[in-house]
């Protein structure tokens, strides 16, 4: 595992801080949650449009092949 240092504005450190207050865990843990989740996006909404296309193409598709 690495480490990554970030820079946030005071504000910004003091709004993370509140948040994970209420969840009770470290900011820390809550920035690493939220970029781990940021990560996971792209690909799960490139699933999704590949999903629908194929959904709405389906008939298409079938009489092609």
């Amino acid at each position: 595992m690495s480490i990554l240092t970030i820079t946030l504005s005071e504000d910004r450190l003091t709004r993370l801080q509140e948040i994970a207050s209420r969840f009770n865990v470290r900011a820390e843990d809550l920035a690493r949650v939220g970029i781990e989740e940021l990560l996971r996006q792209p690909d799960e909404t490139f699933k999704q449009a590949a999903e629908y296309i194929l959904s709405k193409n389906a008939e298409l598709y079938r009489r092609l092949a």
